[in-house]
């Protein structure tokens, strides 16, 4: 089983939330217009002849609609729909008291009574809390002053307790809707939040393994200078040394505004990334560059690879095998990182849960030309894939 980080499906709390929603708005209106299709045709003639074929097929098939665009690839056309289908239904009300002669009357009402809660959600997932709740109080006002006048002097109901009760009804659905919506924003925001978060301490990590590479470096290189003067005396090969010494502080000192590495340079970050968490990971580098690569890049491949290996440690066990292959490309790098532990289902992963969609996936769908893939079973290892290539 497979996770892929360029998948560009629901990476959103509120957008999966929005087209459950939509699904489940859409079977009421099927729902309703089945159960409710042999009373429109038995009360068409109770207006004009027009209203009743045409506000049916316009309330109900923008209602419908809601669940075909909730299959679609960007939710905005589930928002479009269903603030077509409330401002159809608020039409449809409104519009009945003008094709009502005012002289016919119907014990059983008007059968767009019935389910004004269903276009009340529909508002619930475009508008503001306030605006649906007073979208949902016109609405029962409008059609149930709409059932009184149609009852008429056939039925002696008290039209107030009978809004009161379906405002109140209808009001507690749109209120968990509205509620279900807020908590899907605030998961969202979390996400967002503990995303940015672990950008900036991906940085600082790479940065700090940046920095001690370097340090490093430049100690074995002023240690072998200084041995080299003393045993040599001042030789063009001890002079060019302490050239390139020098080289590397002068480096070290500007080293915020390093913005490349070369294959070199980005083999060892890459190393260190790995093996600074686990020391005794095997690692492979295959190169077939002579060209540098961006320092972003590299500094995000090597955060993701880290955690990636963290991962392993944490989950697949210590005893298990690791292996981390590295290709450095004319334009491109790759790695895989593989361990024969104990592995996983991907599927089973709680939403809640962050290390992988944030640290590895959210790493690099946000590195222009940066992809993922995690790969897993249980019992049978797991194996990270993550790549770049330079965009085009």
């Amino acid at each position: 089983m497979a996770i892929d980080g360029d998948d560009t499906g629901e990476h959103s709390s509120s957008d999966r939330l929005l087209r459950m929603f939509a699904r489940f708005i859409a079977a009421g209106y099927l729902i309703y217009l089945v159960m409710l299709f042999p009373e429109i045709v038995r009360t068409a003639p109770l207006t004009d002849a027009w209203w009743a074929p045409v506000m049916t097929v316009a309330v109900f098939g923008t209602g419908l609609s809601m669940g075909v665009v909730s299959f679609l690839g960007d939710t905005k056309w589930v928002r479009y729909s269903a603030a077509i289908a409330a401002a159809t239904y608020l039409v449809a009300a409104l519009t009945w008291w003008t094709a009502w002669g005012g002289d016919a009357f119907d014990a059983n009402g008007l059968p767009l009574s019935t389910f004004p809660g269903v276009a009340g959600l529909a508002a619930g997932c475009v508008l503001p809390g306030w605006l649906a709740f007073t979208y949902l109080a016109t609405i029962v006002v409008s059609v149930q002053l709409s059932l009184a006048a149609l009852r008429g002097p056939l039925v002696d109901s008290p039209l107030f307790a009978e809004m009161t009760f379906a405002l109140v009804f209808c009001t507690v659905f749109l209120a968990a809707a509205i509620g279900a919506f807020r908590t899907a924003r605030i998961l969202d925001e979390t996400i967002d939040d503990a995303t940015r978060q672990a950008s900036i301490t991906a940085a600082v990590g790479a940065r700090t393994i940046e920095r001690e590479r370097f340090d490093a470096l430049i100690h074995d290189g002023v240690l072998s200078t200084l041995l080299a003067v003393a045993r040599q005396g001042r030789t063009d090969g001890v002079i060019q040394q302490a050239g390139q010494t020098l080289a590397q502080l002068d480096s070290l000192r500007s080293h915020s505004d390093v913005t490349a590495f070369d294959a070199g340079e980005t083999a060892a970050h890459l190393r260190s990334a790995a093996t600074s968490v686990d020391e005794h990971i095997a690692v492979e580098i295959d190169t077939t560059s002579e060209t540098g690569y961006p320092a972003d890049v590299v500094r995000t491949l090597g955060a993701a690879l880290s955690e990636a290996v963290r991962n392993s440690v944490r989950h697949g066990g210590v005893d298990a095998t690791r292996i981390a292959t590295i290709h450095l490309g004319t334009s491109d790098l790759d790695i895989v990182m593989q361990d024969n532990g104990s592995g996983f289902d991907p599927a089973s992963i709680p939403p809640h849960r962050l290390g992988v969609a944030v640290s590895i996936h959210g790493r690099m769908r946000g590195l222009p030309g940066g992809a993922s893939l995690l790969e897993s079973t249980v019992g049978s290892g797991t194996t990270v894939r993550l790549s770049w290539s330079e965009p085009q």
